[in-house]
């Protein structure tokens, strides 16, 4: 079925619109239900939602947007890119995610994504539209698979032939009726590297990640003590984990991000590990204010400090 001639243009508008302001990709889905086979309601039925309740009391809201946003027809979903190259690592130091390197994330898109937002607005006269940086409940990966921003890889994160996994989904609801993208064809076919290169099993079938045993939300999201068990297998990992990231082979030659606020500020890259340890709160609020690792907050960095400081006296960092 050929989309209205309204519904095209302002899609194609919007794109256009989206790569002004800096946005690397941009697609379209229609606003149903995103989630028919309750994926969702699976992973919450196994646990492996750990100590995120609110995936659980927000279930209905992400997966039908249009509860969150009544008369929402279409789904706009965005992606930046902020890959940049990992610095050297001197002796006696942590790792952290990529993506938290430099400018907490919310910070540097919230802006270029309500304008995009506004610039929606302003194709309708009475609609309105919902914004989304992975902070609302709303399944991000979900809807950008539909929309053929790219497809879900056996690690759960979204890829893109072009910037592999290394980029961050912005999501605008909108009561525009657009025309909307196909889905993207999986491309992971039989490869098994970021299932195999997980240290402490999170991956437990593709597309499934067990956030029990992940490091990523142990060294973000735990407020208590990380599993005895577990703390070997963290290396030394001090917030997040790139490890089935970084073995993707689609994520051999991304492009460096042209924004610099992704770039790696001086030792967040790699933090030495007893100043993490030995900080307080105040040099810990001084020194990351502004950066994705302040959620993690100053306890937990100094507790996933010396789990790491652990591993390198057992010579397993």
């Amino acid at each position: 079925m050929v989309p209205p001639l309204d519904s095209a243009r302002h899609s194609a508008s919007i794109k256009a619109r989206a790569a002004e302001l800096g946005f690397d990709a941009c697609a379209v889905a229609a606003a149903d239900p995103v989630d028919p086979e309750d994926r969702l309601g699976a992973w919450l039925a196994h646990g492996y939602h750990a100590g995120m309740d609110w995936m659980a009391r927000t279930k209905a809201l992400r997966q039908d947007v249009r509860l969150k946003l009544p008369g929402a027809r279409s789904v706009v979903v965005v992606a930046r890119n902020y890959h940049a190259p990992r610095p050297p690592k001197p002796p006696d130091t942590g790792r952290v995610s990529r993506y938290a390197w430099g400018r907490d994330y919310h910070r540097v898109l919230r802006k270029p994504l309500r304008a995009l937002a506004a610039y929606m607005d302003s194709l309708q006269d009475t609609g309105t539209s919902y914004c989304c940086i992975d902070s609302g409940p709303v399944l991000e990966k979900f809807w950008a698979a539909r929309a053929g921003l790219g497809w879900i890889g056996k690690n759960s994160l979204i890829l893109r032939r072009d910037l592999g996994s290394w980029f961050f989904l912005g999501v605008i609801a909108t009561t525009l009726d657009l025309a909307a993208d196909a889905p993207m064809a999986d491309l992971c076919g039989a490869c098994t590297r970021c299932i195999d290169a997980c240290p402490t099993g999170a991956i437990t079938a593709p597309r499934v990640v067990d956030s029990r045993r992940c490091i990523s939300w142990h060294t973000i999201e735990n407020r208590g003590e990380i599993p005895p068990e577990l703390q070997p297998h963290f290396g030394d990992w001090v917030f997040g984990c790139d490890l089935c990231q970084e073995v993707c082979p689609w994520n051999r030659d991304v492009p460096v991000t042209g924004e610099r606020d992704f770039h790696p500020r001086a030792g967040h890259a790699h933090p030495p590990l007893i100043w993490l340890e030995s900080m307080d709160e105040a040099e810990f609020s001084g020194e990351f204010a502004g950066t994705p690792i302040m959620r993690a907050k100053h306890a937990g960095m100094a507790r996933n400090a010396r789990v790491a400081r652990g591993n390198q006296r057992e010579g397993i960092s």
